[in-house]
């Protein structure tokens, strides 16, 4: 995956807008929209590190995709019960993925407090 990608990625799985990340930064939104266009440039290291310690991931992670983290069978970040999930996830097609985004996404926006307290 590109720069471009992984930064799009990073940005929807942590639910930070570029607005946000803008603001964390001190990069010009402007900037940061560059970098998510479809030919967008691949920023400067300054402008990477920046990116990439407001995001709490290396540059190595926006660059390649990848970096060394923890195995995620032997973590202790997560409860082995998300372990699981999270196993059985990567194995998954992009569909499949989009899918379960759909019914957690689904699962939350009815058990969350304010749901509830509409149903009642």
């Amino acid at each position: 995956m590109s720069f471009r990608e992984n930064l799009k990625s990073e940005l929807s799985f942590r639910g930070i807008l570029v607005k946000e990340l803008s603001l964390k930064t001190g990069i010009n939104k402007r900037t940061l929209d560059n970098y998510l266009r479809e030919k967008g440039n691949i920023p400067p290291a300054d402008i990477a590190v920046k990116i990439a310690d407001a995001l709490n991931v290396s540059v190595e992670f926006l660059v390649t995709g990848t970096e060394k983290r923890p195995n995620l069978e032997t973590s202790e970040i997560f409860p082995a019960d998300i372990r699981q999930i999270a196993k059985k996830l990567s194995g998954m097609t992009e569909n499949e993925k989009s899918l379960v985004r759909a019914l957690v996404d689904e699962i939350v926006r009815q058990t969350s407090p304010i749901a509830n307290s509409a149903q009642s």
